[in-house]
């Protein structure tokens, strides 16, 4: 796997569902499979084929998670607040939390340290103006209203 880089909040949410993970969704898996037993032939038994495929599918979010924090940098989250310039006009200021790559979020203005828009935004300082071009090759213009690390 690859260097992950996450800000410490993203770390300590891995932490956290690693955690949940071994100490609460083990003994639940493992009580859903003592449970489907009970029900008889294993090898007809739906149940238990169920419950083994979560027990897998756990483990290997297990092995996922594990590996993501070993290979992690700590970034520091940076909030950059800019504004588009369209045909010379200025659209509402939009905020972005720029993040690593595992925790951009989208919806919720989290977007990657490298995406086109995270990385160039990261470079740059306030009242910048900043041309980022993106992958369908438009070019976006921001002017930078603050950054706060």
């Amino acid at each position: 796997m690859a260097q992950v880089q996450l800000t410490e909040a993203g770390r300590r949410e891995l932490e956290a569902r690693l955690d949940y993970l071994k100490s609460v969704r083990r003994a639940e898996i493992a009580e859903e499979i003592k449970t489907a037993r009970g029900f008889g032939d294993l090898s007809e038994n739906a149940e238990y084929d169920a419950a083994r495929k979560a027990q897998a599918e756990m483990e290997g979010e297990i092995a996922e998670i594990e590996a993501k924090l070993r290979m992690a940098t700590i970034i520091r989250e940076t909030k950059v607040e800019c504004c588009e310039i369209k045909n010379g006009k200025e659209l509402p200021v939009v905020c972005y939390t720029i993040v690593g790559t595992s925790e951009a979020d989208l919806a919720n203005g989290r977007i990657s340290d490298e995406s086109p828009v995270g990385s160039a935004l990261i470079k740059a300082n306030k009242d910048d103006i900043v041309e980022v071009v993106l992958p369908s090759g438009r070019i976006k213009v921001l002017r930078v209203i603050s950054i706060t690390k």
